[in-house]
């Protein structure tokens, strides 16, 4: 009976393209065939093979890809401009600002701040909250702020905040200040070639 086991195996191993035929022959012993043999031979059914060549001709390698997850934004709880503050009127002659930025919770690594001055960028991002800016237009704009990642997204935008710059002349300067002799050489409207001479001791030219 083994031999006939053997030869079943075979055929079930051969079968994805043969029939595979069953009968019991003379002799009461089972046997399996390709041949329909005799009128009682019975067909076998057999499972179609999950069995692959290993370079199916034409076809493409599979490749696996990974996608990659935009990181979700990170939410900042607060952001604001500190300095100056809303509608704020700023005096310098030579336009210049200071401006300073607050966030809660702190600058998350990777993180820049970018100052918008009329919604244009004063300078690069960076991780500083202080910026200063110089020669501004006389006259009313609007500051503000924004956080980027490290994707150069927008986290966090502040509303637009005004401010009024307002430029004071030299002339001006001095009317709201005068100059005193110390101040010649050391504040910008009062310059050292307008320092009037010193008076000179009138007890000293009896010397």
């Amino acid at each position: 009976m083994r031999w006939l086991l053997a030869v079943c195996l075979s055929l079930m191993a051969g079968a994805a393209s043969a029939e595979v035929y069953t009968y019991v022959d003379a002799q009461g012993n089972r046997v399996y065939t390709d041949q329909p043999g005799s009128g009682n031979a019975k067909r076998v059914p057999v499972a179609p093979s999950n069995r692959m060549a290993a370079h199916p001709t034409g076809a493409a390698p599979m490749t696996t890809t990974k996608k990659t997850e935009a990181k979700p934004l990170f939410h900042y709880d607060m952001l604001r401009v500190l300095v100056p503050e809303p509608d704020a009127t700023v005096r310098s002659s030579a336009g210049e600002l200071i401006v300073s930025v607050t966030s809660e919770p702190g600058l998350q690594r990777g993180h820049r701040y970018r100052l918008l001055l009329d919604g244009e960028p004063t300078a690069e991002p960076g991780p500083s909250p202080v910026f200063a800016l110089s020669n501004i237009d006389r006259g009313s704009h609007h500051l503000s702020v924004e956080i980027l990642d490290e994707q150069g997204r927008t986290v966090e935008r502040t509303a637009n905040q005004p401010f009024h710059m307002l430029r004071i002349s030299l002339a001006q300067k001095r009317q709201v200040k005068p100059c005193t002799l110390d101040d010649y050489g050391q504040r910008p409207e009062c310059p050292i070639k307008d320092k009037p001479p010193e008076e000179k001791n009138p007890f000293l030219r009896f010397f």
